[in-house]
């Protein structure tokens, strides 16, 4: 492309995460009534699993600002008795607690147990399908209630498109989001990298968001090597 540019920050860019916030779909409803019914679950834990980029982040941060609860990842160092303490906590997993760390996960699970607490997982697949090695650990967690974030439909896409870009103060025309949506991915990290790429390029050049710039957005995307 031609024409002026600036110099672009790297400043950081910080999404809504209220409850009022959430878009809520057929993909989500579910997971949705689950945190509403919170403290009324049936169990100590509850698992939330999806793709990256499904809303699961946001969901957890909705429900940890509701519940007061603390917040780790099993991937890293954990302190049960102070996570604990809350009576609430929120424990991303990924793909699975580290084999490390899963005495210590167990000991959180049987601490909040203990106190009548709950424990939100997240993962990107249900605990029944998470390699856990420790037996007392696995049974724990793969009774728990597990639900789902399906993937979103178009309308939910679009929502969620034209909301990352109202959260950068930006505004598209429809023909855009038409555009965009026919050929990213059908997941919510495709968009949230479309719509980050084309607030940067635009910014860079001093141009307002449209169809032409989308396509050489979403061609610098395809092909990395191409300068950006």
């Amino acid at each position: 492309m031609t024409g002026p540019s600036q110099l672009v920050l790297g400043l950081s860019h910080r999404p809504a995460l209220g409850r009022e916030d959430f878009l809520v779909a057929a993909s989500n409803a579910e997971a949705v009534a689950w945190l509403d019914r919170w403290p009324d679950w049936p169990a100590t834990a509850l698992a939330l699993h999806g793709p990256a980029g499904s809303g699961k982040s946001h969901l957890a941060q909705v429900w940890r600002r509701r519940s007061g609860a603390a917040e780790a990842a099993g991937q890293g160092p954990l302190d049960p008795p102070a996570l604990a303490a809350s009576g609430a906590v929120v424990l991303d997993l990924g793909d699975a607690p580290a084999p490390a760390a899963e005495r210590l996960v167990l000991h959180l699970y049987n601490l909040l147990a203990e106190r009548r607490g709950h424990l939100l997982l997240i993962g990107r697949e249900p605990p029944a399908r998470w390699p856990i090695r420790l037996a007392d650990l696995r049974s724990r967690l793969t009774t728990a209630p597990a639900v789902a974030l399906l993937p979103p439909d178009d309308e939910l896409r679009a929502a969620v498109m034209v909301k990352l870009f109202a959260d950068r103060q930006l505004r598209v025309e429809a023909e855009v989001v038409s555009y965009l949506l026919q050929r990213l991915d059908r997941s919510f990290a495709a968009i949230g990298t479309a719509v980050a790429a084309l607030d940067v390029a635009a910014l860079a050049e001093r141009r307002p968001i449209t169809v032409p710039l989308a396509r050489a957005v979403l061609a610098r995307l395809t092909q990395p090597e191409l300068e950006f």
